[in-house]
């Protein structure tokens, strides 16, 4: 039977990491085991420039965060070694972890979740192949763009055509 005070510790960790589980937009678990303290250093430090929380995990603590937070179906993904990366954005921190699992053998993306309801895998992979906040914004002004252009070459002719067809 653990102490009162490690009793009350723990409880401190699931309260902590269920709140953290509900504020946030998106979530990857990942299985870090096997990479070097560089690597690992290098990615922290990408995801920490991005806004996205990264910690590793306890298994049982976050199976009991989980539930608190209403995130079911993770109890499978949840064993052997586990980081979680947080974050208040749809894919910053998909896309960072998806690179660095492509670049890393060793690190695997195990699951997610993403507005309260959990995501595979292949869902982790599909949002960090998806373009971030600034290129789709950038994109669409680009579209935008394109569509103003045209319209107004389009008047710019109109106007053009009436000064040639009205004599002088």
């Amino acid at each position: 039977m653990p102490s009162k005070q490690v009793l009350e510790s723990k409880q401190k960790i699931v309260a902590d990491l269920t709140e953290q589980l509900k504020n946030a937009t998106t979530g990857v678990f990942v299985d870090y085991s096997g990479i070097n303290v560089a690597d690992d250093t290098a990615l922290r430090k990408k995801l920490r420039e991005a806004g996205v929380k990264y910690s590793v995990v306890k298994n049982t603590l976050t199976r009991f965060a989980a539930k608190e937070a209403g995130l079911e179906g993770l109890d499978e993904i949840l064993n052997g070694t586990t980081a979680l990366a947080v974050s208040d954005d749809h894919v910053s921190a998909a896309k960072i972890i998806g690179e660095f699992a492509e670049k890393n053998d060793n690190f695997k993306i195990k699951g997610g979740f993403m507005e309260g309801k959990t995501i595979s895998i292949a869902e982790v992979e599909k949002l960090s192949k998806m373009p971030d906040k600034e290129q789709l914004l950038c994109m669409l002004l680009y579209a935008l763009n394109g569509n103003i252009s045209g319209l107004a070459r389009a008047l710019q002719a109109v106007a053009d055509s009436k000064n040639e067809a009205t004599p002088a």
